[in-house]
């Protein structure tokens, strides 16, 4: 029987190279004098890398106390849908692209899971695209001004793109005819040589257009010249820069949030924001990347659909709490803000993972939060969270 209900829990920070250097040291108050790229910060139980936690005067991982306590902490319904705790919360930093990626469902995720296991390809092998049997929906908050790529963009807009840029042009009467898969298939198994030849010249005009202040982050040539400005091109041109021209370029502004589902081709462009997903960490990698791409697969898995981006703005919940409608039920997600003097009571349905991006709190009068310190709440607890100043918190559960 565990007597604690509610424990402070450190985090994983993951040294992507995509990742910025400041924002993440500052937030959960680390220093990187080594000036390494600071990604991702993990709060969860992901056997890779599972947040920590004091009990008993020992320091031990999540997934341990899951394992030792599984019904106190995820509760008998959660363990006996999910058989673990089924989300990954996570704050990222995005100050370089990252890769043209889908999500399996998760029936091709067991299938692909089993297939490469069969295969004999290690688990953590670079050219392995299922390290688990899951699904990988995924809902992002911005905490600043965000920018990512998100679904193909309407017919009639990339018919537009393909007549606007020159050496787009050749791909018009195909398009036209086939369509959206048909046009990406073709890019995306085009020999290098020939896509060399079409982009080099496109990124170069790019590059140019944005020295000279023509473009802004709005237009797919500000992200194709950013890809490329700083190193230059040496050597053969990514064809994920096709994506950038394709799919939608979308602005999210703080507290607003997107979904990802599966099949839904994107990437991250620009920003830092809250991230939250299935606890999974299935990718199919099509470009804009060094990690290990797989063409074949990543189009056996994509939606080659029209997306309107659906920019969430969280639905009144109780007072002071915005939820953030997701169509899964492995995860939901809240934004909590409290004004000086606030205070926001709750009972805990679930395992609840809550960190504070602003500001500071005091959780059951007890455990006080700074801004980047984290709490895990157990099913079953009643809590009271408040706060002197102004402050923001974000709050994962499981929707049971």
């Amino acid at each position: 029987m565990l007597k604690e209900r509610f424990f402070k829990i450190r985090g994983v920070v993951q040294h992507y190279a995509w990742g910025g250097t400041t924002f993440i040291p500052a937030l959960v108050g680390i220093s990187n004098e080594e000036q390494k790229p600071c990604a991702e910060y993990w709060m969860g139980a992901h056997a890779s890398a599972p947040s920590m936690l004091q009990l008993n005067g020992e320091t031990i991982g999540l997934n341990t106390l899951i394992e030792a306590y599984p019904q106190e902490v995820l509760t008998g319904a959660v363990v006996d849908k999910f058989g673990e705790l089924p989300y990954l919360f996570k704050v990222l930093d995005v100050r370089e692209m990252l890769s043209i990626q889908v999500h399996p469902t998760k029936e091709e995720a067991e299938k692909g899971f089993d297939r490469e296991n069969e295969a004999g390809i290690p688990l953590h092998a670079p050219n392995r695209n299922y390290k688990d049997r899951n699904h990988k929906p995924e809902v992002m908050v911005a905490l600043s001004e965000f920018w990512l790529l998100h679904g193909f963009k309407s017919k009639l807009a990339i018919e537009q793109t393909l007549e606007n840029i020159p050496e787009f042009n050749i791909f018009s009467t195909l398009f036209k005819k086939e369509g959206i898969r048909s046009l990406y298939q073709l890019v995306m198994e085009m020999d290098q040589a020939a896509v060399n030849t079409i982009l080099t010249s496109v990124v170069k005009r790019e590059i140019r257009a944005k020295q000279n202040g023509e473009i802004t982050k709005e237009d797919p040539g500000w992200w194709a010249a950013k890809a490329y400005e700083e190193a230059g091109i040496k050597g053969d041109i990514d064809r994920g820069i096709f994506s950038i021209y394709f799919f939608n370029i979308v602005r999210v502004q703080p507290g607003e949030a997107i979904f990802q589902k599966a099949g839904v081709p994107h990437a991250y462009l620009e920003g830092q924001n809250i991230e939250l997903m299935a606890n999974s960490d299935n990718v199919l990698r099509g470009g804009l990347t060094p990690k290990h791409v797989d063409v074949p697969e990543l189009m056996k898995h994509t939606l080659f659909e029209e997306v309107i981006p659906e920019i969430m703005t969280g639905n009144a919940a109780r007072e002071g709490e915005l939820i953030y409608p997701c169509p899964v039920p492995d995860f939901g997600i809240g934004k909590i803000e409290l004004v000086p003097g606030g205070t926001y009571s709750a009972v805990a349905n679930s395992p609840e993972i809550i960190i504070v991006t602003e500001g500071g709190a005091l959780v059951n009068n007890t455990m006080v939060l700074k801004r980047g310190e984290v709490v895990a709440i157990l099913p079953g607890l009643e809590y009271h969270i408040q706060a002197s100043g102004n402050a923001v918190l974000f709050k994962a559960f499981v929707p049971v």
